[in-house]
């Protein structure tokens, strides 16, 4: 499931909206994408608490909603003519506060086993640095692997309905193997997993492509 190679797929809902706001300065819309990650990590982290499983639900609309004004940033400041190496940081140190953020809300609450969620946390991290640090050595920018950030958005969005629907069902956990699970500690141990998996695809990708450039 790699979702970032989709994104000119929803330039329809983002160029509308990036002309409107072409005079707002791009990094005001980073922010704002900030502040809803942190939002939302919040709201994940509260849900879990008596009469609060909604939470997850309104979490999830927010996670979307701060997804949206990741992209729509850099969309404004291309068509602005603002798009310039200070802005592609900022927007990346920012887009790993909001992975902290967001995952780190699930990571730290009653849902999930803090072990795994520190493993999720490290596999997200990991993924991103090594697509970061493959543009740092000279080679092409990564997206690629099988754990992106628009990946992580929306698995982010859906696993906490998932919960709040099989809590309505009494089914707000399963038992496997003598272990007990919630449907959030079911995404955390994908993005551990799965995202450590895609730190070495990358790293290989990377290794690959330097020892071409050396020939």
């Amino acid at each position: 499931m790699v979702l970032d190679g989709q994104r000119a797929r929803v330039d329809f809902a983002l160029t509308p909206v990036a002309k409107r706001l072409i005079n707002v300065n791009p990094n005001t819309i980073s922010w704002i994408g900030l502040i809803l990650a942190f939002i939302s990590g919040a709201l994940f982290y509260f849900s879990a608490g008596h009469d609060l499983n909604f939470l997850l639900l309104v979490g999830a609309v927010v996670v979307i909603i701060s997804g949206y004004f990741d992209a729509l940033d850099g969309k404004v400041a291309k068509l602005a003519g603002k798009a310039g190496p200070k802005g592609d940081y900022l927007d990346h140190v920012f887009d790993r506060y909001a992975d902290v953020f967001m995952i780190g809300g699930v990571a730290v609450s009653a849902w999930c086993n803090p072990y795994i969620g520190m493993l999720a946390l490290v596999g997200v991290l990991l993924t991103s640095y090594m697509g970061t640090q493959a543009q740092a050595v000279g080679a092409p920018r990564l997206y690629a692997g099988l754990l992106g950030r628009a990946d992580r958005v929306v698995l982010s969005t859906l696993f906490p309905i998932i919960q709040f629907i099989m809590i309505a069902f009494d089914h707000g956990s399963f038992t496997l193997f003598g272990y007990t699970f919630t449907w959030l500690e079911v995404m955390m141990i994908w993005f551990a997993v799965v995202g450590n998996l895609t730190a070495v695809q990358r790293g290989i990708v990377t290794w690959r492509n330097m020892s071409r450039s050396d020939r």
